[in-house]
């Protein structure tokens, strides 16, 4: 069976996004430059941000349309969570809610792409 390794996002300013996703991760990038910036985590994921003006063969979307969903264990980190990035001024999409999978929400990155972090039931 084929595992999934790496996430890429198509973004505008690599480097800008990649400021953006060190700052609201707390992770420092395993590679960046002007047309790529990569981050490692402890759990295998690689998450890659690739310029979409210089990837190959072109992306046809503008931005946004992907999602990043990040696990947390219960609702007080789910909260913090929230209230550190609307310090950090990150769109929020969708305040703390709760859905029939568990309690959620949603922000958004640079370009448009959902940043969901939710604690399941």
């Amino acid at each position: 069976m084929l595992q999934p390794t790496y996430t890429i996002l198509y973004v505008a300013n690599p480097e800008a996004s990649g400021r953006f996703y060190a700052a609201v991760l707390g992770a420092t990038p395993i590679e960046a430059g002007a047309g790529f910036v990569l981050f490692a985590f402890e759990n295998g994921l690689k998450l890659g941000l690739w310029s979409r003006h210089t990837v190959m063969p072109a992306a046809g979307a503008a931005g946004g349309g992907s999602e990043i969903a990040v696990t947390v264990a219960d609702d007080a980190t789910l909260d913090a969570t929230h209230a550190a990035w609307v310090d950090k001024g990150l769109p929020i999409l969708q305040p703390p809610t709760n859905m029939d999978f568990g309690r959620t929400f949603v922000a958004l990155d640079p370009d448009g792409h959902r940043l969901r972090v939710f604690r399941p039931y």
